[in-house]
């Protein structure tokens, strides 16, 4: 195993580099860069001149769009990153570095939450689908998946702020805390524990629900698939009860295809966590990234989109492994 553990970290880098390649080509393609997005009221008004922009522009080297350009760009980009220096953030006028880790706990601790809850809610309602195929539980779970599939997460966000932070008031509309209770002096900390649970109860229910609809319909399919296997029905005809035959023969394999799906869940929540995080006011990593996007920080979205790329490797190593454990018939490295 360690063998391939080191195979695969091999490749890895030469993914991760390609990503590089990749995002940073696209960043530099976008139409407007960091410094036109921050001055464009400016030039409208006669207050700036494109000279001015242009001076601007030249010790951030984005004024040569030509391919030798974009290519010099990120020369110098990479040859900071694999020293760990991944540059100062335009917008944030500080390290790239320093804010991803001082804002990706937040963000970190709601995707932990929803990936959780995703799995807790999805695999279940996904076997009852699949064991009530075709009854009133199947198609629930079916129209649950098409909804959770199909609603923008700014949508559903939208109307959950709507019905339960301004109609019924049982939540807060935005932020992590309330001033309130932070700023009382004899407020425990439970208190303020229970006042930030208060406000992450909507944006964890919007991710977990905007979430589970594919991993229930994937659940559903591969256990309809081991349920028609021959072991199955062998196990049946022994005489097994159907909850034996279900739990201890059925479920196990039908883990094993989803033990794949390991590898993307944590960055895909965390790449969604962007507009979530936007939406509820949460004051995480992905609102930052969020911001910098729209913006052109190049030195903050390469930062950032290569700590996802990261995340998703790691993923990738650890589904792996886990396929390992849950399948014997597979042996890592051969």
């Amino acid at each position: 195993m360690f063998k391939y553990i080191l195979k695969r970290i091999g490749i890895s880098i030469l993914v991760l580099f390609g990503v590089s390649v990749v995002i940073y080509m696209i960043v530099r393609l976008m139409p407007t860069d960091f410094i036109e997005n921050k001055y464009q009221s400016q030039l409208a008004n006669g207050q700036m001149t494109m000279e001015d922009i242009y001076n601007m522009k030249e010790p951030l080297g984005l004024n040569d769009n030509s391919f030798w350009g974009i290519l010099k760009g990120y020369w110098k980009w990479f040859s900071q990153a694999i020293q760990g220096n991944l540059g100062d953030s335009w917008k944030y006028n500080r390290k790239v570095s320093d804010v991803i880790g001082e804002n990706m706990w937040i963000s970190f601790s709601i995707a932990i939450i929803a990936t959780a809850l995703q799995f807790l809610i999805a695999i279940p309602l996904g076997i009852t689908s699949a064991t009530h195929q075709y009854s009133a539980r199947d198609y629930i779970v079916t129209v649950l998946t098409m909804i959770g599939i199909s609603l923008p997460t700014y949508f559903f966000g939208a109307i959950l702020i709507k019905v339960f932070s301004v109609d019924l008031g049982w939540f807060p509309t935005e932020g992590l805390n309330s001033s309130k209770v932070f700023e009382t002096t004899f407020a425990g900390w439970w208190a303020k524990l229970f006042d930030t649970i208060h406000h992450l109860i909507l944006p964890i229910f919007c991710s977990v629900i905007l979430s589970i609809g594919g991993l229930m319909r994937y659940t559903r399919t591969n256990m309809l698939e081991v349920l028609s296997s021959d072991y199955i029905r062998t196990a049946r005809a022994k005489g097994l009860s159907e909850k034996k035959v279900i739990y201890k023969h059925a479920f196990r394999n039908t883990m094993i295809p989803i033990v794949t799906l390991l590898a993307g869940i944590l960055p895909s929540l965390f790449g969604g966590m962007m507009i979530t995080e936007e939406v509820f006011g949460i004051p995480g990593i992905g609102r930052m990234a969020y911001k910098a996007l729209t913006e052109g920080d190049i030195p903050f979205i390469m930062g950032y989109n290569m700590f996802l790329a990261i995340l998703t490797v790691l993923g990738t190593l650890f589904s792996d492994i886990m396929y390992s454990v849950v399948d014997p018939r597979v042996k890592l490295g051969k």
